[in-house]
């Protein structure tokens, strides 16, 4: 994984922001949407995408961390009107719900 400072972190951080999902529909409609996981870092995921280590994204895809968009979830999150974290690693968009403090 990469250390928090390298340059793709850092550019993958400020170029994150949140967005309603319903913005995201014409990119869900591409197929271009991977929703990560709660328990893993929006920008270390994306920086792993960017940097196509097929290991951990293998991993992550395996366990289900990482998957694409469905369509149950993005009727869900438009019904919602909800909003997520996210962040472009051409060709995708990956998204994250905010998390929950319980």
């Amino acid at each position: 994984m990469l250390d928090e400072s390298s340059d793709v972190m850092v550019k993958l951080n400020r170029e994150t922001s949140r967005i309603l999902w319903k913005d995201l529909q014409r990119f869900y409609a591409q197929g271009a949407v991977l929703i990560v996981a709660g328990e893993l870092d929006l920008v270390a995921t994306a920086a792993a995408v960017a940097n196509d280590d097929a290991t951990a994204v293998s991993a992550w895809m395996k366990s289900n961390q990482l998957t694409k968009a469905t369509e149950d979830i993005a009727i869900s999150w438009l019904d919602e009107n909800c909003e997520v974290w996210a962040v472009v690693v051409a060709p995708w968009v990956l998204v994250q719900r905010e998390r929950v403090s319980v």
